[in-house]
């Protein structure tokens, strides 16, 4: 790690601290060349598997601009958008695995999606699940309507 006051390389970790959800390690640093301090934050690396077999660098941007496309004309904000990414991010970084397959993605896209615009996430999971027929979209719909229904609650015996 170079000191970025004075370049040196030779820089000395004086603490160590995981931070409280575990995704990175901040730490208090020092310079024995201009005697400064400074801090630095590690996060790991999050890495996509695509289909092809290569990989690539998770970036929020891209899976939230698939899910842009889906909200296209719903009631759905920018900064609705920005908690979903970040939710989608978590979830992944999450898992514990440096490298997440593309299709881990989209599924860990859906479950946000579905509570955030039912008519989003039909739209998203019809291109994510290749939708091929009215069939589809309807058994869809069912299972939507499914988790909306309230649950009996059972009776106290007595």
């Amino acid at each position: 790690m170079h000191c970025p006051f004075c370049r040196n390389a030779d820089t000395r970790v004086l603490d160590s601290r995981v931070a409280d959800d575990g995704s990175s390690i901040r730490r208090r640093r020092s310079c024995p060349t201009c005697e400064k301090r400074f801090t630095t934050v590690e996060q790991m690396q999050l890495s996509v598997i695509k289909r092809s077999g290569t990989s690539e660098p998770f970036t929020r941007e891209k899976a939230v601009a698939g899910v842009r496309k889906a909200c296209k004309g719903r009631p759905v904000s920018e900064d609705d958008l920005a908690r979903l990414g970040q939710t989608v991010e978590d979830t992944l970084r999450g898992v514990g695995f440096a490298e997440v397959p593309a299709n881990e993605i989209g599924l860990a896209i859906l479950g946000p999606l579905r509570e955030l615009d039912e008519v989003a996430y039909l739209r998203f999971a019809s291109v994510y699940r290749a939708f091929e027929s009215a069939e589809d979209f309807e058994t869809e719909i069912a299972m939507l309507r499914l988790d909306r229904e309230p649950r009996p609650q059972p009776q106290p015996t007595g």
